[in-house]
């Protein structure tokens, strides 16, 4: 195919990178989830983007989410297929604090709001919709594209995508209470929770932990993990401490951070060199009691590659 496009090579790369890509990272992981795969969207995306006359683009960002869209729905079904065969409890792969949004965001005063949108339980919200439901109400509700911008994405009607979203707007708000959780707020949770399980402390950590709180954990089969959620402080609190009480797990080093926009911390292990353990994000009780009313505990070390990745770079 002959290329009419006026940018060389190089500068189309650069013009993807700087303008487009971030954004099609950002719909892509909250399509599927995986920070992993939203990279293989990004780079089929600009794969198919490089065959396209760009001049005869009206609007390179409503074509390139298009394409990201569909490639992201395509995935979903066989992703469907997949989680039925998945080892326990499903999560998200962990976005650590200064890439929870993959660096965009429509504008700087919505940034707390964005953070809420890739926050596990919205994201576990996600996963009871429908790929279309998914991709109608991430594409309206996240990303501010009108009714007759989505049908053009999805090769529906404008009506056909209002009822799509209005539907997911409606499971997902059953699922999901969005609560903005303040800077005071996410360091105490994350410095007390710290602090009991650095000093073994059975009741201090319950004393955090909402009475109804519960904890999922993702192991994916590759490492032990909890298959089921387990409820209620008291409970968790034993299991928690429990396990930071075995002597394979006395290396262990607590560093808070902020996960999926969320307080919480990393666990690493100093008699393996500082090898990553595990993720926790901590979220606020929805009552606002100021306490913990969920943990959502990552220990797949697949879905833990980008967080490894991340950390080697800081090194």
């Amino acid at each position: 195919m002959i290329q009419k496009n006026s940018f060389s090579p190089d500068e189309r790369a650069r013009r993807y990178d700087a303008e487009h890509a971030r954004r099609l990272r950002a719909l892509a992981y909250r399509m599927l989830g995986s920070r992993a795969e939203a990279e293989d969207i990004v780079q089929d995306t600009w794969l198919r983007w490089v065959e396209v006359d760009e001049s005869a683009i009206d609007d390179p960002g409503a074509y390139l989410s298009r394409l990201a869209t569909n490639l992201c729905l395509d995935k979903l079904g066989s992703a469907a297929a997949r989680r039925e065969q998945y080892v326990g409890t499903w999560l998200p792969e962990p976005l650590l604090e200064d890439e929870v949004l993959f660096g965009w965001a429509p504008s700087p005063e919505r940034q707390a709001e964005f953070a809420q949108d890739v926050s596990v339980a919205f994201m576990l919200a996600l996963e009871r919709l429908s790929p279309l439901e998914r991709a109608a109400f991430l594409l309206h509700d996240v990303f501010d594209l009108e009714y007759d911008e989505i049908g053009r994405h999805l090769d529906r009607h404008t009506d056909a995508c209002r009822q799509l979203v209005s539907r997911a707007r409606r499971n997902v708000k059953a699922d999901y209470a969005r609560r903005e959780v303040a800077e005071e707020e996410r360091q105490r949770l994350a410095t007390a929770f710290a602090e009991a399980i650095r000093t073994q402390d059975v009741n201090a950590l319950a004393q955090i932990l909402a009475e109804d709180a519960v904890m999922l954990a993702d192991g994916g089969g590759k490492v032990s993990a909890i298959t089921r959620p387990l409820r209620g402080n008291v409970g968790i609190a034993k299991a928690l401490i429990g396990w930071a009480r075995l002597d394979g797990n006395s290396g262990w080093r607590i560093v808070p951070t902020v996960v999926n926009g969320l307080p919480g911390c990393l666990i690493l292990d100093d008699r393996h060199h500082g090898a990553l353990v595990q993720t926790i994000a901590l979220a606020p009780a929805a009552d606002a009691g100021g306490c913990i009313g969920a943990l959502y505990i990552q220990r797949n070390p697949d879905k833990l590659v980008g967080v490894v990745q991340k950390l080697a770079a800081k090194d």
